[in-house]
């Protein structure tokens, strides 16, 4: 007679749990990595003995041999661009271009040791570009703030540390513009300042919107001359019209007066 099991679930489920999670966290974990348009970036795993680079689709792209001898113009993309460093272990790629992000796997399979993958997800930035600040109008003291758009740019004002306003666009081909009427009688600073998640670039401007562009001062001033100048000869012509209307009426009427007693003399006389 054969005698019943009798299944203990809480303790079979405690095992279930613990294999699972032991397995969850053997799954390789993807480190992020940045990198700058035509800078180089180093992946921070050692490859001391044996391993390999791989790349997305691409597969193996760097190989490291067990007598400290390496192959890293597998793939013509990254010929002379790829390089290891047999002291350090490292892989390093130079002359970054956009198309390189990506995911970049790291395995190392030194001897004696267990063979051991690390995930990259690597995102190449452009060169973050200088903005420039141009006055927009002097009168209300408006500036303008403008760079080239790129992966992740934002353009913002400050002042102080107060962040005033921001802009970005997903639009790479387009250049980003942000507005800000200064106050003159503030005394805190002012600056536009361009970022994106690698670097960042800042214009300042000064407390006078107009001491910030004196080529565009300069012309402002010439320009209120030259109206000042047009005003006054159009109202020197203007009086000078007037003053000739009003001669030339008088002299009429004193021609009409003129005539009109001659006819009178003639007539008594005869």
């Amino acid at each position: 007679m054969m005698k019943s099991i009798k299944v203990k679930w809480p303790l079979l489920w405690c095992y279930v749990s613990v294999l699972c999670s032991d397995q969850r966290s053997a799954q390789p974990e993807t480190g992020q990595l940045k990198g700058i348009m035509r800078k180089s970036l180093s992946f921070p795993v050692k490859v001391l003995k044996s391993g390999s680079l791989l790349y997305g689709d691409l597969g193996n792209i760097a190989q490291v041999y067990p007598v400290k001898q390496s192959n890293t113009n597998l793939v013509k993309r990254f010929k002379n661009r790829l390089q290891w460093n047999n002291v350090t272990g490292v892989f390093t790629l130079s002359d970054l271009q956009i198309d390189d992000s990506g995911v970049y796997s790291v395995e190392n399979t030194d001897e004696d040791e267990e063979k051991m993958t690390h995930t990259f997800q690597l995102t190449v930035y452009y060169v973050l570009s200088k903005p420039q600040v141009t006055v927009h109008d002097n009168i209300s003291c408006t500036v303008v703030c403008s760079v080239e758009n790129g992966r992740e740019v934002t353009l913002s004002w400050y002042r102080g540390e107060e962040k005033l306003n921001q802009t970005s666009s997903p639009d790479l081909n387009i250049t980003l513009s942000l507005p800000l009427k200064v106050d003159e009688q503030a005394r805190d600073s002012y600056r536009c300042e361009a970022a994106n998640p690698v670097s960042k670039e800042t214009a300042v401007v000064p407390h006078s919107c107009i001491e910030s562009d004196p080529s565009q001062v300069t012309d402002g001033v010439e320009r209120t001359q030259y109206s000042l100048i047009i005003g006054v000869i159009c109202v020197l012509v203007a009086s000078g019209l007037v003053g000739l209307a009003i001669y030339l009426k008088k002299r009429r009427n004193g021609h009409s007066h003129a005539g009109g007693a001659n006819w009178y003399t003639r007539t008594g006389s005869a």
